[in-house]
């Protein structure tokens, strides 16, 4: 991506408050990028964007639009997996556009970058753009999506290690739920051996941490797993100082071969979140603290 580049805004999910887009669309214009979208990305229906047909088509119609250069999402919410059946694998790899979302919209990021072998992009949202410094880290929106070059570390004060080690490979993730609901279909999670797993979650009690993570070790994935990079995690701790998902973390992803950290701020944060690349080799170390180095440049 360049300056002044179209950017389409799409509905994938869950609809939106009106204002809080037009924020975004400002923020957006503010980065240097050229905002556009159609009618259709204010459509509801119940709690979604409108028909799954019609968030699918505008999702398609801007990806074949040669004079689009990238997708950001408004938000996430739910319903980002109902467009599957609609898409065309092969349309999404000819793309080759930048996707920019997280939360729900990890339905989209997984099967793009596990089953049409692109890179996406795992960060902030429009209503997170909306935000300005407090919503998002502009630093890593710009260097991810316009750099030419590996992007390096991605600095994070609060990253700590839950287990110790060193490990390089490709990243791929996003929300635990949207992960494990994609298993048993089509569009499954499906990362190669050897990848490092990035996990976010937001308002998921710690058993329901736990039972989906069991799932993930059931289904095989984290045998594949070099490494795990857990987010914040927010509003997934127990009241009154009970079990927290750092505790489940650590405990059922000890048998994973290298390090595993945690609280990187990515997807669901209390401050302004990171923009994290999907499908390139990254390196996962502790020295003592948790470091996550982009090792290849994500876009060409």
């Amino acid at each position: 991506m360049r300056g002044g580049d179209r950017i389409a805004l799409v509905a994938p999910a869950s609809p939106f408050e009106r204002e809080v887009f037009d924020r975004g669309v400002e923020e957006v214009r503010a980065l240097g990028l050229t905002p556009v979208f159609g009618p259709s990305v204010f459509e509801r229906r119940a709690y979604v964007a409108g028909p799954a047909g019609t968030r699918a088509a505008a999702f398609a119609a801007a990806w074949r639009d040669p004079s689009i250069a990238g997708l950001f999402a408004v938000r996430g919410g739910y319903g980002s997996a109902q467009l599957l059946p609609r898409l065309a694998a092969g349309d999404v790899r000819a793309g080759r556009k930048v996707l920019l979302g997280s939360s729900d919209v990890t339905a989209l990021l997984s099967w793009v970058t596990t089953h049409c072998g692109l890179v996406a992009f795992h960060g902030p949202m429009l209503m997170h753009l909306a935000a300005g410094a407090a919503g998002y880290d502009r630093a890593s929106l710009l260097g991810q999506l316009t750099g030419r070059r590996p992007y390096g570390e991605l600095a994070a004060d609060g990253l700590e290690a839950l287990k110790g080690g060193r490990a390089r490979g490709p990243l791929f993730g996003g929300t635990l739920t949207q992960l494990v609901a994609s298993l048993g279909t089509p569009f499954a999670f499906d990362p190669p051996p050897g990848f490092v797993l990035l996990l976010d979650e937001v308002d998921e009690r710690p058993y329901r941490l736990d039972r989906m993570l069991v799932q993930l070790r059931q289904s095989g994935i984290l045998s594949r797993a070099r490494a795990v990079v857990c987010a914040e995690f927010p509003g997934c701790d127990e009241s009154g100082g009970g079990l927290t998902a750092r505790a489940v973390a650590a405990d059922l992803l000890d048998d994973v071969p290298g390090p595993v950290l945690f609280g990187l701020p990515t997807g669901h944060a209390a401050g302004p979140l990171l923009t994290v690349p999907l499908g390139v080799d990254v390196t996962v170390e502790t020295t003592p603290a948790g470091r996550l180095v982009v090792e290849e440049a994500a876009v060409e």
